[in-house]
């Protein structure tokens, strides 16, 4: 089947199987490796993405679910200043992720900023709960998370509030 979507701001088509992951799509078609295909069944979140506004893990969407949406992976959200706030807010924190839990770390951050400007580190928490990774405390996330907020916050509006 054919299916049109968003990735990463271009308009793209492919042809997919019922059963072919997203993740699949991602990694083979268009060569984004970053979204990592790890455990497969959902748990590690090394495959997450945000899809129409949303984090979620592409290992479990079928690629034929992103007819008309719209998907960044991290490879696109690397060339953003909101990328940039969040690396410098996890340097600030002296979070040190690996390379198997960065892109969805990353982009659970991103989820969370976009949604609050002033996050609580309930909801901050919450945001990384479908991260599987023993390599960073939850108590650094949440303090790179709240320094990325700020950077984020001087750069759009000229002060930290």
């Amino acid at each position: 089947m054919t299916v049109g979507f968003r990735l990463n701001g271009e308009e793209v088509m492919i042809q997919a199987h019922a059963n072919t992951r997203l993740v699949s799509v991602l990694r083979e078609t268009f060569g984004l490796l970053e979204t990592k295909a790890g455990c497969l069944i959902g748990r590690c979140g090394a495959c997450s993405v945000i899809f129409n506004g949303r984090l979620i893990k592409s290992c479990l969407v079928p690629a034929f679910r992103a007819e008309r949406s719209e998907i960044m992976t991290i490879e696109g959200f690397s060339l953003s200043d909101g990328y940039r706030d969040i690396i410098r807010g996890f340097e600030k924190a002296g979070v040190e992720n690996c390379g198997y839990c960065q892109t969805g770390k990353v982009l659970a951050a991103e989820s969370i900023l976009a949604r609050q400007r002033i996050p609580v580190p309930d909801e901050i928490l919450a945001a990384f709960g479908s991260i599987r990774c023993r390599c960073t405390e939850p108590e650094r996330l949440t303090e790179a998370v709240l320094a990325a907020a700020d950077l984020r916050r001087r750069r759009i509006y000229g002060r930290s509030s």
